[in-house]
Parts: C-alpha cells; structure tokens; sequence
C-alpha cells in the first residue's frame, strides 16, 4: 500500500465506519461475493475488520480469514473485534505488499475501499494472484479514484480479469499463467 495514516486518522476511519458501514450493507457486500462456509478469504486492506469478522462468521470453523493491513492499530482493532463477536479463525498481517500466506490457497480476495491508497499495483496485484486459487475470485471496490482507470491498471498486469460487474463491486478472476 502506500503512506500509514497517523494513529488518529485510523481510529477516525475506523469511527467513520461505524458511521457509514452499516452492518446489513456489510452482509449484503459479502453475499455478492458468494462465500461459504470453508473458505479461506484474505480481507486485504481490512482496516479495523468491518468486513473480516462478519466473513469469518460466515466461513466457520472451517475457514479461515487472513485479516491484513499495513497499519499496526489494525491488528489491535481486528483482535478486540474477533473477540467481541467470539470468533477465533481470523488472523491478522501487518504488511504493506507481502502476506506470506501460502501459493494457491485463497478462495476470496477482499480488495474493498483501499485501491486508493496503493502505489505499487504491480507487486501488490502479483501478491495477491499468487496467493488466490486457481479458481478463486477477488471482490473489488473502488472508491476515491476513478473506477475504469483503476480497472485498466489492473488489466494491464496481465493477471487478472473482470469476470463480472456486480451492484457493490467488480468480480476479478485470475488469469492462469
């Protein structure tokens, strides 16, 4: 990603998403993603974890939710969350690019929101193929910049492409190299 917030501009964003995220738009967001119970999701950009908790409520014991940010609040923030909501299969990442997460084993890609903060596309776009399944899909959306430009961006990486536009987000699919 690219410049950290101060610690005041993070929790105002966080206290501005309790404001503006309202948790039926939140659920509506992540059932137009289609996840299910199992999945591995990776929520990149997760900020306090408005959309990690409710999808790791959603994947169950079973899966699993990669909650990363490049803020260190984040991870403070997504924890008291888990465990407000008594859920325990979320972890957090603190990184700007590299998740160390494993090849190929993603199946949803939470890219909500935080477009606008990345400078790098390539190296994060390339993070984030590698890691995605196969067959697996990244929600993204975009806000603050102007979404045809973002999406030829993306394009031009040669690693992903629109599957299809949605109400609340575009569905990228990776391309197989």
């Amino acid at each position: 990603m690219s410049k950290l917030l101060s610690n005041i501009g993070f929790k105002f964003m966080c206290w501005s998403f309790k404001i503006f995220k309202r948790k039926d738009k939140i659920l509506k967001m992540l059932v137009e993603t289609n996840i299910k119970p199992g999945d591995i999701i990776l929520d990149f950009g997760c900020g306090p974890g408005n959309f990690s908790i409710p999808a790791a409520q959603i994947v169950g014991d079973k899966g699993k939710v990669f909650a990363v940010d490049i803020h260190p609040l984040s991870a403070q923030f997504v924890q008291k969350n888990a465990q407000k909501a008594n859920v325990t299969n979320v972890e957090t990442i603190l990184t700007s690019c590299k998740t160390g997460i494993n090849e190929n084993s993603v199946d949803i890609i939470l890219l909500f929101d935080v477009f606008h903060y990345f400078k790098d596309i390539k190296s994060i776009f390339t993070e984030l193929h590698k890691v995605l399944k196969p067959n697996g899909s990244l929600a993204l959306q975009i806000h603050h910049v102007d979404e045809n430009k973002a999406l030829n961006s993306i394009i031009e990486t040669n690693l992903f492409r629109v599957q299809k536009k949605k109400e609340l987000m575009v569905i990228l699919k990776k391309i197989l190299m």
